[in-house]
């Protein structure tokens, strides 16, 4: 018996465990009835809207309650758009979350990587204090934020809505906790050596390294910002309205329509299912290859 041998059973043996850890895993029955059963609920309330949106307000009075799409779904979501204005209120919410995702991005990646790479003075108790700042309600800041902004001239203006939300704390301390792991300080020092300005590092380095987080955070602040609603309807009115602000207008009255208040609200709710389904597969990517550098 030789050497070779003697290595040979081990090999193999070595070989079948890699091959059996690198197995692709299977779903077995339980887990498809649990994935079904977990969307069926996550879109229950869509779907009901959807169905109210197409019945008559008398319909949805009675019990017991409609389960299927009736035939006023087109009549009611064209009174939703003409009496609320939603065409002037989704271009209004458009450039309001526009602005703030793409500034909520970029100035959190730029906070998060100085509190994760660099080193200057009192930069545990500055990020300490932005953390804290999550802990304040935000209906604390309401009234002196209105004067303020009373002050400046800017009632009634998208600019009162996009000032306050141009960075958050939460943004900040996500892209931080995410460039800690997924941002070698190694691949700065190189750039440096290289001779890469702070300008170019930031560029080159920084937000290829942050993209998955960046995406992610993204779609977080487009959805919170396209469905807020205390501060615009206290900084705005129905002459210059957000999505929100415009759909309230469809619950005053008498006796108000709730078909048509469910046709406003699925109005309200379609530029967020298109944009997922538009970016959701980046998206998803994103956080996948976020996991894996994690």
């Amino acid at each position: 018996m030789t050497a070779g041998d003697l290595v040979l059973p081990k090999a193999r043996t070595g070989r079948r465990r890699a091959t059996k850890a690198g197995k692709q895993l299977h779903a077995g029955p339980v887990t498809y009835v649990a994935l079904i059963v977990f969307a069926l609920v996550s879109l229950a309330p869509l779907v009901w809207t959807a169905v109210a949106a197409s019945r008559t307000d008398r319909r949805l009075a009675q019990a017991p309650p409609p389960l299927w799409f009736g035939g006023n779904l087109f009549k009611n979501l064209e009174a939703a758009w003409d009496q609320a204005g939603l065409g002037t209120a989704m271009l209004n919410s458009l450039i309001v979350a526009g602005t703030i995702t793409v500034s909520t991005v970029v100035f959190s990646t730029l906070a998060g990587f100085a509190f994760a790479k660099l080193r200057f003075r009192f930069s545990g108790l500055l990020l300490l204090l932005t953390i804290g700042t999550m802990m304040i309600p935000p209906q604390l800041a309401v009234v002196p934020l209105y004067l303020w902004m009373s002050d400046l001239g800017w009632s009634n203006q998208l600019q009162t809505v996009i000032l306050p939300s141009l960075v958050t704390a939460f943004g900040t301390f996500f892209m931080r906790q995410y460039l800690v792991q997924a941002l070698p300080t190694e691949l700065i020092e190189a750039a440096r050596v290289d001779g890469a300005s702070s300008l170019r590092v930031v560029w080159h380095v920084v937000f290829p390294a942050a993209r998955p987080a960046m995406a992610v955070l993204g779609l977080l602040t487009f959805v919170f910002a396209w469905n807020d609603f205390l501060w615009p309807i206290i900084a705005l009115n129905q002459q210059n309205p957000t999505v929100q602000v415009a759909l309230n207008a469809l619950g005053t009255g008498y006796v108000p329509d709730q078909a048509v208040i469910m046709a406003g609200a699925l109005l309200g709710t379609l530029p967020l299912l298109i944009a997922f389904l538009l970016f959701g597969k980046q998206i998803v990517g994103g956080i996948m290859q976020g996991a894996i550098k994690g």
